[in-house]
Parts: structure tokens; C-alpha cells; sequence
């Protein structure tokens, strides 16, 4: 049910229905004095005393199997989320039966008949050879070819030369993307052990979970290629996983590339994707037409049968996890999913999350490394500069502006990174000391000198920046800090004839916009880009030479205790920009602190000796992948409220926990968000059973939070704030 209920329910199927009764299909059904749309996830034999009937039922094919129904049940249990609304987080948009579902499109086609001679008139024959060549001609594609051919085709219709029909028009958005050419390669020596041990598991069959563990530009993706054209000549599917929408373009690329021509069939399903792309796609990977799916964290769900092998290319992201609602973590439910399909599953990265190189090394899944670049390119030479005695132009180091310069003398592509976008993080009156602050959230708002606007990147609050301070009247308001927009400026003053590009939500939030700027970077057509972490994720630019970090402090401060794993792999990963091609890379990264062991050991590309260090701070605080964690987030309009239900909460949280620690509650970081007043409670656990047996025992405490307020359930947290 698409209700925020926490079980399933049952309804009678009536006798008219039940010849189109199947699993997998959206139903109307009455759910206390109104209707409601239902998710039809088993059907039983049985007595039906008291039960309700189904009103119609919604869908002529289904949307989802059997198994991937009880994969869904079995997701929604473990993140103790409603399953119907489970269920419709996984289902694209549109299919809420809400009266909002989208259009199934049609459009004509032309198909040739065994019509012997020739039409009298040029342009018909023009247009016969046409349709005859294509063997299915659509009228779109005859218009882009003959203008105005409305007249021929119905003579040739009426001649027995060709036959009209309909047919479904599918919104596939690579449909008139160029096909780039494949280049194969041989594969080294690691890449042929990696392949041999993934072909040998989808061969036999059965679960098998891989890590393949390889540097930057190691090329993991042609090891995904080939094992994925394994799994196909087996007659299975596959499922390939990237941690953002951005990487799409330049992978399904590589992959129309390499399965092309009569090859299997690739969809793409992502939240960038119109409602009628995502459908269209959805409703063909569940009639068996596709082979293999590639896109984001919702591609998880995707209703492909016989699933042979996944891919999560970019493990350690933590994009992966979905931040609200259905919080979801989509690497560990594709373990889950490809255990419960009985297929083979490979989580791809250079900086693995510490809990899966930890899996990996007991022995709980195949540990495959990749320790060299392709083509025995080497690894680019990092620098760390010391911002504590550097002189600074802008937000640039004397060291950073001086190479930037070089490169772009020797005509080669550099890459940018700060990780915090807008002009600058907030605007300050210099006479009083006064900011502005979102009255929403707990937080300043930051400044976009392009829009002219003040906004916060929570709630989307914005405001047009007064020229008087409306604490002291002041005049002197200044921006504070630098984000992507005034590094953007300032490259545009230190060097006006580069080609500059920025790479941020900001610049990227038009459809295809992504798209086009990763053409221009592949030609050549920009100098430097300058970019958030989106610049850090899996991009492939040959022409990159030079890499800058430009605060690589700005995770290392964050309250959790991952950052320094956030700040080792994001450091490693934009490090990894640079070189790719045939000439060697360098890295520069700004901080004020060199010494720390993150910094240090990803200057170095140490992920072994990162990993040690890392390994023993969580061993001795009992964080994961030694301890199991829940984080409860209880909001509402009322601080005293909230405040109050959170103390009564976690007292008897605390009666029953045994094993479990129950820290809290206290107020979040972001202790004011979207008008809502924030307190956790932090639930840990050195074993996993003990923490599941007290999250199942919050069902009946929820009376204690009270009205008013609204209690979040988020099992194995990547962030607290």
C-alpha cells in the first residue's frame, strides 16, 4: 500500500478481476473511507471472511516479479521502513495511480510489402527504398529524411507498397547520442586474474561477492566490460551501479561503444531522466528486452530478470545512501539482492570503505587488486602545500598559481577542486559582525553573486542581499570565503585568456548540461575546470595534467568520525584526474594540515597504510566495522516538544537496550533544518542482532514520541547531521 503503514494488507480478488490478477501490478483498493493505491505482492488461496474486494486493477503488464517483491519486503524490514511506500520509492515516478500516470506514447510506422514493380512518382520510390532499407520505418524518421512526405506515404499505402501501422514510441534520451568508437585493449596481467575469477563465478553460479580493489586509471571499467559480456553470452543480465548522474553519459558511452550493433540492449534509468524516459525504460527492462542497465542509486530496484552479475563502480560513495525518506544504503542492498538472485556482485573503487576492504580481508568476499595504471602509466606526483606559511593570490597559493600558469603555456587541461559551491559561504557586515542566517535552518545562508541572491542549500530559502545591514545600517556587507563561483571569477582575472568552466549543481542543473561540458573537456575546448566533488567521480579526461586542491580541510572538520576517510578517498579520487593520458600528472592540495595521516598517506597513495591507521581508531571506539549503528532523529515545530519526546524515548530505550549503548539524546549538528528542531539518539552496538531486536521493539513505543512530533528511523547512518 502507498500509505505510511507498517505492515501489509490483504483484500479479496473478485471473480471479474482474477483472470488479470498477477504480482507486480498497482491496484485500486478501498483503505478506510477512501481509496487507495496498492502494490499486489502475493496472491493466496484462502478464506477471505471479512476482507475487502480490490476496486480495478491498474496495470495490463506487471511492474515488478515475484522475487523482486520479496526482494522489496525484505528491504523495507531492514531500514524498518513502510513497504508500500518502499515499493514506491523503487517504481519510477508517475505510477502513483494517482491520477499523474504517465503517457504511454504511439506514433506510426511503415512497413514494406511484397509489392512487386515501382511507384510512378520519384519522391514515393525515394521514400519505398527508404522504408525498405530500415525494414521498420517511423514517421519521425522518415520526416527527418523526406519534408513533407505525408502525400507519398498515403499513395503508397493505397498501392499495397507499404503497410501503416502503430507502434509504442519509446523516450530513450541516448537515442541520437553518437556512438563513440571502442578501443580494445589487452588486458594486463591483474586485469586477466580479476577476469578469470569473475568469468569462474558466473560460470558456476551461485552467490559471489568481489572487491576489486584498483588505482585510478587501473581500468576496473574494461574489467566490467568483459565480465559483463560474460554474464550476457550466458543469456543473463546485468546491473551496473554509478554513485552520481553525472557519470552516465561518458559510461553508457563506453558501453554503447563496446555493445553495439545488434549487441544486447542497454537502459539507463536515473532521477535525471524525464518521468516518460524513466518509464519507458522501466516498463522494457520488465518485458525482458533489456540485458543490461546501467545508472544511480534508484537503478537498484530495476525489474530485471535471471540477474546475472552487478557492478557498483565507485563503492565507497556515500551518494550511495539516499538521505531521507527511504534510507536506503543501494551498495549493501545490491549485496543483498545479488545474495537473494544467486549472482555475482563486484564493488569497484581505489579507496574501498573501510568496512568492505574489511569484509574483504576476513575472507567474507574475493579480494581482487589492481595495483598499476593501464599501459604502465604511472601514478601522478603529489604535493602537499602548507597554506600556514604560503602567500595567497585569491584562493590560490603562489605554488598553485604558478603551475596553473605553466600548464596552460604548455596548452595542457587542468582541474580544480573546492568543494564548497557559490561565491562564498556567507555575507558579513564588517561595521557590526552581522550575517544572515536562513530563519528556517540553523545556518548562514550562502551567497550566489550570479543570481544575486542569498540561499540556503537545505530548505532553498532565498533572499535579494540588502545594501544596508539591517542589524546596524552599515554599508560595508563583504563576501566571506570563497566557493566554485568566485574561484570561477578569480581564474578569470589572474588568466583572461583561458577557457574556464565550472562543474557544480549550480551550472549543471539543466538537462544534458553535464553532458555537453564532458564533450568539451574530451575536446579539448576547455583549459581549466573548476568544480565541487563532482569533478572527483570517475571522469575520464586524457588531456589532464595538473590537479589542484584548493581546501582540502573543509571534511576533515565535519562531527562524524568518517571524515577522515571521506578525506582520504575524495583526495585520492581527484588525484587520480591527472595523468590518464600519455603525459604525467601532478597534484597540488592547499592545507593547513600536511601532517594528518589522511593527507599524508593519500599524497603518497598509500591506501594500505591509511587503511591500518583508520582501522585501529574504529576498532577502539567500537565504530563500524567493529560496532552497528541507528540513528533516531526525532523533529518537530515545538523545541520543548521535540525535546521532551526525545528524553522519554531514549529512557526507555535505555530499560531495555542489554548490549546496545544508547547515546542522547542531543541536539543535531544541524540542530534547526526546514523549520523543524533536530535532537538524536544514537543507538550502537558491537553486534548486529541485539540492535535489530531493539529497532523492532520501537514499533510499539512510538506513542512515547507523542504528536507533533516525527521520529526517523536511519539504520547504518553515513552521516549524522
Amino acid at each position: 500500500m502507498a500509505a505510511p503503514l507498517d505492515k501489509t494488507l490483504a483484500y479479496r480478488v473478485p471473480a471479474a478481476l482474477a483472470p488479470a490478477i498477477r504480482v507486480g501490478v498497482r491496484v485500486r483498493v478501498p483503505l478506510g473511507r477512501r481509496q487507495a493505491t496498492g502494490y499486489l505482492l502475493a496472491v493466496q488461496e484462502g478464506k477471505d471472511d471479512g476482507l475487502k474486494e480490490i476496486a480495478e486493477i491498474l496495470d495490463r503488464e506487471p511492474l515488478f516479479s515475484q522475487e523482486l517483491a520479496a526482494f522489496y519486503l525484505r528491504a523495507a524490514d531492514y531500514y524498518l521502513y513502510p513497504p508500500g511506500e518502499a515499493v514506491r520509492t523503487a517504481l519510477p515516478a508517475g505510477l502513483s495511480g494517482r491520477g499523474t500516470d504517465v503517457a504511454v506514447l504511439r506514433e506510426r510506422i511503415y512497413l514494406p510489402l511484397e509489392q512487386e514493380g515501382q511507384p510512378a512518382g520519384g519522391r514515393q520510390r525515394e521514400i519505398l527504398d527508404y522504408v525498405r532499407r530500415q525494414g521498420r520505418a517511423t514517421l519521425t524518421g522518415i520526416r527527418g529524411q523526406f519534408p513533407s512526405p505525408y502525400a507519398p506515404l498515403a499513395r503508397l499505402v493505397a498501392l499495397g507498397f507499404v503497410r501503416e501501422d502503430e507502434a509504442e514510441k519509446v523516450r530513450d534520451p541516448f537515442l541520437a547520442a553518437p556512438v563513440p568508437a571502442d578501443v580494445p585493449v589487452e588486458p594486463s596481467s591483474d586485469q586477466a586474474e580479476a577476469l578469470e575469477a569473475i568469468e569462474g563465478a558466473l560460470e558456476a553460479g551461485g552467490f559471489a561477492p568481489f572487491l576489486l580493489h584498483g588505482v585510478t586509471g587501473s581500468g576496473k571499467t574494461e574489467v566490467y566490460l568483459r565480465a559483463i559480456a560474460r554474464a550476457v553470452a550466458l543469456d543473463r543480465t546485468a546491473l551496473v551501479l554509478v554513485p552520481e548522474i553525472a557519470l552516465t553519459p561518458q559510461l553508457v558511452g563506453r558501453f554503447r561503444a563496446r555493445f553495439r550493433d545488434g549487441g544486447p540492449v542497454i537502459a539507463v534509468l536515473h532521477s535525471g531522466l524525464s518521468d516518460g524516459e524513466r518509464y519507458d525504460a522501466w516498463r522494457a527492462i520488465a518485458r525482458g528486452e533489456v540485458s543490461i542497465v546501467i545508472g544511480a542509486r534508484s537503478a537498484l530496484f530495476a525489474p530485471l530478470a535471471n540477474l546475472g552479475i552487478i557492478v557498483v563502480d565507485e563503492e565507497h560513495e556515500a551518494s550511495y545512501k539516499q538521505g531521507e525518506g527511504f534510507r536506503y544504503n543501494a551498495r549493501d542492498l545490491a549485496l543483498m539482492r545479488a545474495q537473494m538472485s544467486q549472482a555475482t556482485i563486484v564493488l569497484g573503487s581505489a579507496t574501498p570503505a573501510v568496512t568492505t576492504c574489511h569484509r574483504a580481508l576476513e575472507g567474507q568476499m574475493g579480494y581482487l587488486r589492481l595495483t598499476g595504471r593501464v599501459s604502465e602509466r604511472s601514478l601522478p606526483a603529489v604535493e602537499l602545500v602548507d597554506m600556514r606559511g604560503e602567500a595567497l593570490t585569491g584562493a590560490l597559493s603562489s605554488s598553485l598559481a604558478s603551475a596553473l600558469e605553466g600548464n596552460l603555456e604548455k596548452g595542457e587541461q587542468s582541474l580544480l577542486l573546492l568543494n564548497r559551491r557559490g561565491f562564498s559561504p556567507y555575507l558579513l557586515c564588517a561595521d557590526c559582525g552581522a550575517t544572515f542566517r536562513c530563519p528556517n535552518c540553523e545556518i548562514t545562508l550562502t551567497y550566489h553573486q550570479g543570481a544575486r541572491q542569498l540561499r540556503c542549500h537545505y530548505c532553498d530559502y532565498h533572499l535579494t542581499p540588502p545594501d544596508l545591514c539591517p542589524s546596524c545600517r552599515g554599508g560595508a556587507i563583504l563576501p566571506e570565503g570563497t566557493g566554485t563561483e568566485r574561484l570561477e571569477e578569480e581564474l578569470r582575472g589572474l588568466f583572461p585568456q583561458a577557457r574556464i568552466a565550472r562543474m557544480d549543481r549550480d551550472t549543471m542543473g539543466r538537462k544534458g548540461a553535464h553532458g555537453q561540458l564532458v564533450s568539451r573537456m574530451e575536446a579539448g575546448e576547455v583549459d581549466i575546470l573548476v568544480g565541487t566533488q563532482m569533478v572527483a567521480k570517475g571522469l575520464d579526461f586524457p588531456g589532464v595534467t595538473l590537479v589542484g586542491v584548493v581546501n582540502a580541510d573543509s571534511t576533515l572538520n565535519f562531527p562524524d568520525f568518517r571524515c577522515a576517510e571521506r578525506t582520504f578517498s575524495l583526495l585520492t579520487q581527484v588525484a587520480g584526474r591527472a595523468g590518464r593520458g600519455e603525459k604525467a600528472g601532478r597534484v597540488l592540495i592547499q592545507t593547513y594540515s600536511p601532517e594528518h595521516y589522511a593527507l599524508a598517506c593519500a599524497a603518497n597513495h598509500d591506501y594500505g597504510d591509511f587503511f591500518e591507521q583508520e582501522i585501529g581508531f574504529r576498532q577502539e571506539l567500537g565504530y563500524p566495522p567493529f560496532g552497528y549503528l541507528a540513528n533516531l532523529v526525532l523533529a518537530g515545530n515545538e523545541a520543548g516538544k521535540v525535546q521532551s519526546a526525545a528524553d522519554t524515548l531514549a529512557l526507555a530505550l535505555s530499560e531495555m537496550a542489554g548490549p546496545v549503548e544508547v547515546l542522547g539524546p542531543a541536539p543535531c549538528p544541524l540542530s534547526r533544518l526546514r523549520g523543524k528542531t533536530r535532537v538524536q539518539i544514537l543507538l550502537k552496538s558491537p553486534q548486529r542482532p541485539p540492535l535489530r531486536r531493539l529497532l523492532h521493539r520501537l514499533a510499539v513505543m512510538r506513542h512515547k514520541v507523542g504528536a507533533g512530533v516525527l521520529l526517523s528511523i536511519d539504520v547504518d547512518p553515513l552521516d549524522m547531521l
